[in-house]
């Protein structure tokens, strides 16, 4: 039997080269996702089942999915492209397929969440690593300025911290959360909804060549295959399932990247977004995605923190500006409250107005004085002038 050796993190899986034709088959041949086709092939293993389809010999519900294309045998010409891209299949057969993340399809049970039955990939990476700690971020194509420097920090950050960056390569906040994470020196993955031998946009080929030469780029489409509508929003399922959590940049009120959300939290994936203006169309969507119960995302440690590792990516809290009166008691505080800042009272008076007892009111005084927030002059208290107070 031929045999063919795969790339992987680790030990090299030795796959039979009559499965990875199989499934180069059933890729082109079967329009995905496909549950029928999924459990047909669980059910007689990727050769077998190929051949089945070939005669047509298939249930009801596995011959919808495939006769229009189960004549269209081009496993030779499709392996062939891949190669001349340096591009090859992954199928689950090997080492670096991501049997753990993909596993989330099978808990999810949606009928239009099933796994990719294989995929052409294009770069040295392996995906089953790439995907051990990865975000999805997605957004907008018609990207505002603010969205742009959004994705762009949150994609250099994420990478910065050896974290993947997934997106689909279009124009606006995929593009930018692919450079972010490029001009931090971090590891980024485009899935596209056409072949891997064909760049889409084509203004983004430079971009895709700079992915495909230190990760990936993932399509469970054939060689060839043109982008169409419907594919970009199967493509999505992809995206949602190999990031950790999905992130949402800018989406108007009809954007696919709320699909993405959708699809991230079906397959049980923290789902976040980064708010914007309010008087910015491009926001409507991720405000919504807030309201229905979607993490909000202030800076990238975030996200870090909702999707990496328990105990160790906590988000570091804000420095916050320090004031003279922040140590005090509430009984110093009250008093302190109470002195004028233009008269001077005796304890008598601040008594009545801090409501504390003559006692408290003479040691909190006392205190206030070494702080340097009380003056005493002439047996009255008052607030140190401007030029006079001192930082605790």
């Amino acid at each position: 039997m031929s045999t063919v050796t795969t790339p992987g993190t680790g030990a090299h899986a030795v796959v039979p080269e009559a499965v990875r034709r199989a499934r180069a088959y059933l890729l082109r041949v079967v329009e995905p996702p496909s549950w029928e086709v999924v459990r047909f092939v669980e059910q007689y293993g990727p050769v077998e089942a190929a051949e089945l389809i070939r005669r047509g010999e298939v249930p009801r519900g596995v011959g919808e999915k495939v006769h229009a294309r189960r004549g269209y045998d081009h496993v030779d010409a499709d392996l062939d492209a891949a190669r001349s891209v340096g591009a090859r299949l992954l199928v689950p057969e090997d080492a670096d397929w991501p049997t753990w993340t993909f596993g989330a399809f099978e808990a999810a049970d949606h009928p239009d969440l099933a796994p990719p039955l294989a995929l052409w990939v294009r770069g040295p990476g392996s995906l089953a690593a790439l995907a051990e700690r990865a975000v999805a971020v997605v957004g907008s194509r018609a990207a505002s300025g603010y969205g742009t420097h959004a994705a762009v920090e949150l994609g250099s950050a994420l990478g910065a911290a050896g974290v993947t960056v997934v997106s689909g390569a279009a124009f606006g906040i995929d593009a930018a959360a692919h450079r972010g994470a490029l001009a931090a020196g971090g590891p980024t993955l485009a899935v596209l909804a056409c072949g891997v031998d064909r760049p889409y946009p084509v203004a983004h080929t430079s971009l895709l060549e700079r992915i495909a030469a230190s990760a990936l780029v993932v399509s469970e489409y054939p060689p060839g295959a043109v982008p169409a509508r419907h594919r970009f929003l199967v493509r999505n399922r992809l995206l949602a399932a190999i990031g950790s959590g999905c992130v949402v940049v800018e989406a108007g009120a009809r954007s696919g990247s709320q699909r993405t959300a959708s699809d991230a939290g079906a397959l049980g994936r923290p789902v976040m977004a980064v708010p914007g203006p309010i008087t910015s169309a491009m926001s409507v969507g991720s405000h919504e995605l807030i309201r229905h119960g979607a993490e909000l995302v202030g800076r990238p440690d975030h996200v870090l923190e909702t999707v990496g590792r328990l105990g160790i990516d906590l988000a570091v809290e804000p420095s916050r500006p320090r004031r003279p009166t922040d140590d005090l008691t509430p009984a110093a505080l009250a008093v302190h409250g109470a002195l004028p800042a233009r008269a001077a009272w005796s304890v008598e008076r601040l008594t009545e107005e801090s409501g504390q007892v003559a006692d408290v009111v003479r040691s909190a005084l006392t205190e206030l004085e070494r702080r340097g927030l009380a003056e005493f002059h002439h047996g009255l208290w008052q607030r140190p002038g401007p030029t006079r107070r001192r930082d605790a």
